[in-house]
């Protein structure tokens, strides 16, 4: 009898997943399913470039189907729950999927729902969001007519999927502003529940200055605690208040409500694992791979690929009885766009912060690290053509899996080396 594998999700995690498991696993001993609610693949890093008419709303979508391998089942269903003690998943149509493992690769979702007066009569007419396809088309409308006042940019809390782009939207909206003559007439704010601009001293250190060199006003430790959309103002629970008339906000993101139903989540839904396997902490069978996951990494593209790579390391170990010996360390590399042609690159994991450098070679690059160059947004742009065409149909990458301390230094110019676990 076949082995099967489960995968809830075909988004990036489960679609690289499945397709580098279905290479390693012979079809007539194994199947591998993998569901999701419908066959639609965004190209998410995207939604950022929509509002400012960057990438046009047709560059989005493609078929999920048409990027999995030969072999691979697609169900296109909404999950009701998971049954783990008796390996079973449920669809909301009653099918009953039964699995030997299973892996959630469910994501995470904008939730505007949960903060109070986010969604109501000024949703998509003052406020918007452009973490989804539809926000992210509204906003571009809207951003034609706007002419003049506050444009405020909210983040509602952490953590989120892409945690730079926020800041991409600010410095993005800030270039666009120019372009179009109007940046006297606005007065930009940048609203984040975190001390500073970003989450790690260095970085935020020179995000943050360049937000000042924007004359982009920051609002920081900011906890919203609902939208008075009557007087357009964000309101915190320490009764701060921010007005706006332009809001682009980031909802609270969450995990898949069926992990919830399931018992199987912490309170935002994500499913606890063991962050250097992607192991459920409860059920061996079990993982959660890419945004669905609680472990303390970005929720980005660039941790959904590395984890992945140690994910099908160690799945293949397990199957075979072996111990796994593959440990993600939570690697992330992100570019940020900064405007006017330019990007910005960081590089960092669980244990250090992102330094000053080159990438992917220590001494010649291309990219440098902390810094804005040309060729940064060059990687900016190249990525989605990586993205369709080696990263989804799980083709090898040239880069190393763990971060390498190689040619990063510190603020004070000394070199830091970093002892493999």
């Amino acid at each position: 009898m076949k082995k099967r594998l489960l995968v809830l999700g075909a988004g990036t995690a489960g679609t690289m997943i499945v397709n580098k498991l279905r290479h390693h696993l012979p079809a007539a001993q194994w199947s591998i399913t993998v569901v999701d609610r419908d066959d639609v693949h965004p190209y998410q890093p995207g939604y950022l470039f929509v509002p400012f008419g960057l990438l046009a709303p047709e560059q989005i979508n493609r078929s999920r189907h048409a990027f999995l391998a030969d072999g691979v089942d697609f169900v296109i269903a909404d999950v009701d729950r998971v049954d783990a003690p008796a390996s079973t998943v449920t669809l909301t149509d009653g099918r009953v999927l039964e699995y030997d493992y299973l892996v959630i690769a469910s994501g995470t979702t904008p939730r505007p729902d949960q903060t109070p007066g986010m969604l109501g009569d000024e949703w998509q007419r003052s406020i918007f969001d452009f973490f989804t396809f539809d926000g992210a088309v509204a906003l571009s409308k809207a951003l034609q007519s706007f002419t003049h006042g506050r444009f405020v940019v909210h983040i509602t809390d952490m953590p989120i999927k892409c945690p730079v782009a926020p800041l991409e939207f600010t410095f993005l909206a800030d270039a666009w502003l120019r372009e179009q003559g109007l940046r006297d007439r606005v007065d930009l704010v940048y609203v984040t529940p975190l001390p500073g601009a970003f989450t790690k001293p260095i970085s935020s250190e020179r995000l943050g200055s360049m937000l000042d060199e924007r004359k982009i006003t920051v609002e920081s430790d900011f906890l919203v605690e609902h939208i008075d959309t009557e007087n357009k103002t964000l309101v915190s629970y320490d009764e701060r208040e921010v007005p706006f008339d332009l809001l682009v906000t980031i909802p609270l993101n969450m995990g898949a409500d069926f992990v919830a139903r399931s018992g199987l989540g912490d309170e935002l839904n994500y499913v606890p694992v063991d962050k250097h396997t992607l192991q459920s902490t409860t059920y061996p069978n079990l993982f959660a791979v890419g945004d669905a996951s609680d472990i303390p990494a970005s929720k980005a593209g660039s941790v959904a690929h590395f984890s992945v790579e140690i994910f099908v390391d160690n799945f293949l170990q397990l199957i075979a009885g072996k111990p796994m010996t593959r440990s993600f360390d939570g690697h992330a590399n992100c570019f940020i766009e900064t405007g006017n042609g330019k990007g910005l690159l960081i590089d960092f994991n669980y244990e250090t912060e992102p330094l000053l450098g080159k990438f992917p070679l220590p001494v010649a690059g291309p990219f440098d690290l902390l810094k804005e160059t040309r060729a940064n947004h060059l990687g900016k742009l190249a990525f989605r053509w990586i993205y369709w065409n080696i990263l989804l149909p799980g083709r090898p990458l040239p880069l190393p899996s763990h971060m390498s301390m190689v040619g990063k230094t510190q603020p004070n110019g000394a070199t830091k080396t970093l002892a493999t676990k």
